[in-house]
């Protein structure tokens, strides 16, 4: 049995020079990638519930997928249709935190399921979304912000991502063709 002796440092320097070598020193490198993504204007913006692209749910027409979210918040109240017909998604977004209004006592149990419709929706009907999610590959999508670590990543990626799981899961459905 022959013995070789490495240089430890080469081997490093060989690794961070060629990553596609690594395997050819036994090493294994393992990569991650992330897509973070938050306001509309930055890149994958199109991914915020923000996003101007409308959906079409039940018949009505929402603006956003903000706009839907909230307003189920409220369903069958005069609030569900104050939000529908809000211009901006910013202050859709004050209404629905609004407890001053009348949440509907399930709502705990039927966010997750409320999102997961507006975001399933929005990408099946723009078919440029959709694409761009699908070529978005394997990556981990990740709501990056400070301001919420239950459907974000909480800023310290913390926070549950919700949002972003759920752009996960659409995407594999996507591909799949559901």
């Amino acid at each position: 049995m022959a013995v070789h002796s490495i240089d430890a440092q080469r081997v490093t320097v060989a690794v961070l020079a060629r990553i596609d070598d690594a395997g050819e020193y036994g090493i294994e490198v393992m990569s991650r990638h992330v897509i973070f993504f938050y306001s509309t204007k930055d890149a994958y913006g199109e991914f915020s519930n923000f996003a101007a692209f409308p959906i079409e749910i039940d018949g009505r027409i929402w603006p956003t997928s903000e706009h839907y979210f909230h307003a189920q918040k409220f369903a069958g109240t005069e609030h569900e249709e104050l939000i529908r017909t809000t211009p901006s998604p910013m202050t859709v977004a004050k209404i629905g935190r609004d407890r001053k209004r009348p949440l509907r006592t399930d709502w705990e149990e039927v966010k997750d399921s409320m999102m997961r419709k507006a975001v399933w929706t929005k990408f099946n009907q723009h078919p440029r979304l959709a694409a761009m999610l699908i070529e978005t590959g394997d990556a981990e999508i990740v709501e990056h912000t400070e301001n919420d670590a239950y459907w974000g990543d909480g800023g310290d990626g913390k926070g549950l991502n919700r949002l972003g799981q759920i752009l996960m899961q659409v995407r594999a459905e996507l591909r799949v063709g559901k």
